[in-house]
């Protein structure tokens, strides 16, 4: 039974819907609206569902309130010198440098004196009878004040080893903050041309809505003429209605980016501020055999390399030195006795201290300390062989980047000619909105092409500078294509 009444009600339905589109159609009238009469209750124009922005949530002063200073205007230095003295890893990296200075400090504290004092109340009764009472002595015994001075003379060159292990441990926790040091000033940069990118795609949001917003006008104009059809009208106003969708996201795609700088500059509550200076070009000429040498002497993970394996050589030498005494002088003042005061006493000596010896307990902390030196030494080899490899991959990257900014250039000139040749061409009449859109389309998509070919370069070469230790400023590597050697000359950075 109910799969009747669900047929009748099927087969009603389809004849309404018959009588109304051929009813339409052998209309006049309502075929010449067929298509073009848009009720506005379910399709109403973009400009009646745009968000209002209320006063209260207007932007206020672009201001930076970090730990540092308010800024205004930003461009990348102000960003890096916000992030030296703001980051928290370069500050904990910092903190390690000066916990690794202490300990190199305590360990020369072996050669300074030592003092001590001492003071105490015993009760004593002896186990033993006397000889003499033929009873258990009882008495107090007073330490009305003990005090002790040692000093130590010579260890047979195991505190110096110490001393030296512990000085390549702060080196090695100096260069570890060099390396932290890139790493935050990489991320800075790739964070500060992200934003860059970020404003560049809103320009071109921007104008894209206003390129759509010509082209909803001209269409308009012509359905008003009788010479174009509603429905060029309706593709126009969905066209604006999308641009102006990509520009809503692309201003929270700048809020999105400014949080992620502000971040790395370690100001995540930072207020928003404006950047100085636009997405450009930063030419760098440098070969891969220069970027090595480069690497050679300013990689801080290349110089930490051997650094580690110094310090294990040094950890072999001082397990060997497990046999050696300790040359030791030592004093003692002492007042007590059966009354508080009634006593005193002194002694003081020099003393040569072996250490208790467990022979095979000593050989295997040597064959121990050995087996680490080795595997210091391949480990540095197999750290200098991933940074060769890491400048090869981001120096051919930079030049693959820089290779493909000129063809997106090209391809950004060309989709302008075909668009405005296109909408030279929808003006007077000949042109069709497909064609116009997809020309727009086209140009759009080869702005943010070039402007992303920017970003790339831009961010490879952050990256070469990270992976070579070191910031190449414009002009300071030359090449003489004469004789193949490389020139130095100062610029400065503008």
């Amino acid at each position: 039974m109910k799969i009747k009444q669900l047929l009748i009600s099927l087969i009603i339905t389809s004849f309404v819907f018959n009588q109304s589109v051929f009813g339409a159609f052998g209309n006049k009238d309502a075929a010449k609206e067929l298509g073009n009469d848009i009720p506005k209750e379910e399709f109403p124009e973009s400009k009646d569902v745009e968000p209002k922005i209320e006063e209260s949530s207007a932007e206020g002063s672009m201001l930076i309130t970090g730990s540092v200073e308010e800024v205004n205007d930003v461009n990348l230095d102000d960003c890096l010198r916000l992030a030296l003295g703001n980051n928290p890893k370069i500050q904990a990296a910092m903190q390690d440098v000066f916990a690794a200075n202490a300990r190199l400090r305590q360990t020369w504290a072996n050669y300074f004196p030592q003092f001590s004092w001492q003071t105490g109340y015993t009760r004593i009764r002896q186990l033993q009878l006397s000889d003499v009472f033929k009873e258990n002595l009882v008495y107090n015994y007073y330490l009305l004040g003990q005090i002790s001075a040692s000093q130590m003379l010579y260890d047979f060159g195991v505190t110096q080893n110490q001393a030296t292990i512990n000085k390549l441990d702060k080196k090695g926790y100096e260069i570890a903050l060099t390396a932290t040091v890139n790493d935050v000033v990489c991320e800075v940069k790739k964070a500060y041309y992200n934003l860059q990118y970020a404003l560049e795609a809103k320009k071109v949001a921007e104008e894209m809505v206003d390129r759509y917003e010509s082209f909803y006008n001209q269409a308009k104009a012509f359905y008003t003429a009788g010479t174009s059809p509603k429905v060029d009208v309706t593709i126009a106003e969905v066209n604006l209605s999308n641009s102006k969708l990509m520009l809503i996201q692309a201003e929270h795609g700048i809020s999105i980016a400014m949080a992620k700088l502000s971040n790395t500059m370690g100001l995540p509550y930072a207020s928003k501020y404006n950047v100085s200076d636009n997405l450009k070009y930063n030419p760098c000429e440098i070969t891969l055999n220069e970027a090595v040498d480069i690497a050679r002497t300013s990689r801080p993970e290349f110089k930490l390399a051997d650094v580690r394996v110094e310090e294990a050589r040094q950890n072999v030498k001082l397990s060997k030195k497990a046999y050696f005494p300790k040359l030791t002088v030592e004093g003692q003042y002492q007042i007590g006795g059966a009354h508080p005061a009634s006593n005193y006493g002194y002694n003081f000596g020099g003393y040569l201290t072996f250490p208790t010896v467990n022979g095979a307990l000593i050989k295997n902390q040597i064959k121990e300390a050995k087996a680490l030196h080795y595997k210091e030494q391949a480990t540095a080899t197999g750290t200098k062989n991933d940074i060769y490899y890491e400048i090869q991959q981001a120096f051919y990257s930079m030049q693959e980047k820089k290779s493909s900014i000129p063809v997106a250039f090209l391809g950004l000139k060309q989709s302008k000619e075909n668009y405005e040749l296109s909408y030279g061409r929808y003006k007077v009449g000949v042109g069709n909105p497909v064609e116009l859109k997809e020309a727009q389309v086209q140009y759009q998509d080869a702005m943010l092409q070039y402007y992303n070919s920017l970003y790339q370069f831009n961010s490879a070469r952050a990256e070469l500078e990270k992976f070579i230790g070191k910031n190449l400023v414009e002009g300071e590597v030359q090449l003489d294509l004469g004789n193949k050697k490389k020139k130095k000359s100062r610029s400065k950075k503008k």
